[in-house]
């Protein structure tokens, strides 16, 4: 059957030769410029936002990726695609929660029908935000154990890092040949990148199932051990008079207070807004903060800078900086 779709290098802007860092980078980008939060009642930013969110999981993971470029260079958008001989029966491990992102989230047809032809049609969706969860495919890989029937299976399931900081539970189907099995996953609020769950009797033949979790990419925060740390833009006068501003943390908005002075990439710490801790507590979270100046200038703006200019004694270049 075709599928119209669109070419995932085409949504992030980048060529089919960029290398993962940029791949990062652009999407960080463009995913901080269409999010909803940032574009509140704003549709069409959503959309956006859900195409390149979809797009990343598959060019931002390397196994992804090569099974994604195995289709060709034709790739075009409205473009017809005709599944060539035997294509529907790869067989691997694909880890659906890494392609479909978090519970709830709607995507357009022409993508799920993609999805489920480039990647086996295996499971459904897992959306964004709220702690439920629909039951997703994912692959195992055993490993030997006494007996053939015992054997012990591990996958991996990727979760979005508001799910990691609160706790969540999810559905998992697993699947090892023709054997498959739906289990419930419950993870407790602290898990951190690369956190190994066991699962007594999860695997479909009866031993263990291990569970490796995996941090999806955040389009506003970075995670440095229990703190994040969010971007925080504010205009010159801002940092030379000291304002009030609104910054977003994992529990919403919360207010910060600049003082006068502040350079660009110093941050403001809000304290223990960070991540919870498997023990009790949580980390910090940080306010970066970005001095930005407007590109285009009113008549008025103008004449106030070309004034400030000319009365100005601030000379940073020569040590009069204070």
């Amino acid at each position: 059957m075709a599928v119209k779709f669109r070419d995932y290098y085409e949504i992030l802007g980048v060529s089919r030769s960029a290398k993962e860092d940029e791949i990062k980078k652009v999407y960080r980008k463009l995913a901080r410029k269409y999010h909803p939060d940032l574009n509140p009642n704003n549709k069409q930013s959503e959309e956006k936002f859900k195409e390149i969110q979809e797009a990343y999981e598959v060019l931002g993971d390397a196994e992804k990726r090569k099974k994604y470029d195995q289709l060709g260079a034709n790739w075009k958008n409205g473009a017809e695609f005709t599944p060539p001989p035997n294509w529907g029966g790869f067989q691997g491990t694909v880890n659906m929660e890494d392609l479909f992102g978090r519970a709830g989230e709607q995507r357009s047809n022409a993508f799920s029908d993609f999805f489920e032809m480039l990647f086996g049609g295996m499971g459904g969706a897992s959306g964004m935000g709220g702690f439920g969860g629909g039951t997703t495919g994912t692959g195992t890989r055993t490993r030997p154990g006494t007996r053939a029937s015992r054997s012990e299976a591990d996958t991996e399931l990727t979760l979005p890092l508001e799910e990691m900081h609160r706790g969540t539970l999810r559905k998992l189907a697993v699947r090892l040949g023709n054997a498959e099995k739906t289990i419930d996953i419950r993870i407790a609020p602290g898990a951190r990148e690369d956190n190994r769950i066991r699962i007594p009797g999860g695997s479909p033949n009866g031993g263990d199932l291990y569970v490796r979790l995996h941090q999806q990419p955040h389009s506003l925060f970075t995670v440095n051990g229990d703190d994040t740390e969010v971007e925080v833009q504010i205009t010159p006068w801002e940092a030379a008079l000291g304002a009030s501003v609104q910054v977003p943390t994992l529990d919403g908005k919360a207010n910060i207070r600049i003082p006068p002075g502040v350079a660009s990439g110093q941050r403001v710490r809000l304290k223990e807004q960070g991540l919870n801790k498997r023990g009790g507590g949580r980390g910090d979270h940080y306010a970066r903060l970005k001095i930005v100046v407007p590109k285009e200038l009113t008549d008025a703006e103008r004449r106030l800078f070309q004034e400030l200019s000319k009365v100005s004694h601030f000379r940073p270049r020569n040590g009069s900086a204070g």
